[in-house]
């Protein structure tokens, strides 16, 4: 069994047990998405990163070095790992290995090691054990939580009761309370402006909560997207924030990487 992984979370503003933080996961080195996260979000106390900075995106230092700047909280991706030589590709499909491979070469050698040395999931904050950090799922990091049937064992099976996560890059989540669970995902009114939406937690019930995607949705709604959530409120805040689509794509167009990955950025796909 893999030793329980611990952060502090520091706050200045608040008692201890009072924090709003900031998810933000699979940014894909989308520097431009990033910095509109950052932008369009409320006041916080703390960034929670939940894997995948890297991969499909032609920014990956630049999205290094702005998240390390953030904090320190963070769990491993498979575009991490695959740009580090952590893992093969293998199961990597030819343009997400191509922009793999493209990343290996332009890592610098900090950021490398650093990336590298990211830890796996799940991940307690120290100051807040009621919530844990993976990417993919509690039992796997690098498991697709899609449906309810994916996300069953983890809601009941773990007493953890509340679990951000991400790898899907489809923004929403899973409860259970009782003999009850499902799923849900937060409906907008536009596909252009910021918006968001909350969600009350309620008592006696398990979630699974992932804020989406910054740097590549696949919800089919192309604005960046990322979560807040506020520990003494027990409110769950789901973001969307429109960004420079055309400045990312150009920076992929210019860096020879397949221009696939450019174009499905608009289509959030």
């Amino acid at each position: 069994m893999r030793p329980e992984t611990r952060v502090r979370v520091y706050n200045r503003h608040f008692p201890r047990c009072s924090l709003r933080i900031l998810l933000l996961s699979d940014i894909h080195a989308n520097l431009e998405a990033l910095e509109a996260c950052l932008a369009a979000a409320p006041s916080f106390d703390a960034v929670a990163n939940l894997g995948d900075l890297v991969g499909y995106g032609a920014s990956p230092n630049e999205v290094i070095d702005r998240c390390r700047s953030l904090g320190e909280i963070f769990v491993r991706g498979n575009h991490d790992k695959a740009a580090t030589g952590l893992i093969e590709l293998d199961d990597f499909n030819p343009l997400a290995a191509t922009a793999a491979l493209w990343t290996r070469e332009r890592l610098t050698p900090e950021n490398r090691a650093w990336l590298k040395a990211l830890p796996q999931g799940p991940v307690n904050l120290e100051n807040f054990p009621q919530a844990q950090l993976v990417h993919g799922s509690p039992d796997d990091e690098d498991t697709y939580v899609v449906s309810i049937g994916d996300a069953l064992v983890p809601l009941l099976a773990h007493t953890t009761p509340l679990t951000f996560f991400g790898h899907t890059h489809l923004q929403g989540g899973f409860f259970a309370n009782g003999d009850s669970a499902d799923g849900f995902r937060p409906e907008y009114r536009t596909v252009g402006q910021a918006e968001s939406i909350s969600l009350h937690l309620k008592p006696n019930t398990r979630y699974l909560l992932n804020p989406g995607s910054v740097g590549q949705p696949r919800d089919a709604d192309w604005r960046a997207a990322f979560g807040l959530f506020d520990t003494e409120a027990q409110v769950f805040d789901f973001h969307r924030t429109p960004y420079n689509l055309k400045n990312a794509q150009d920076r992929i167009v210019s860096a020879n990487l397949p221009p696939r990955l450019a174009t499905r950025l608009a289509a959030g796909r």
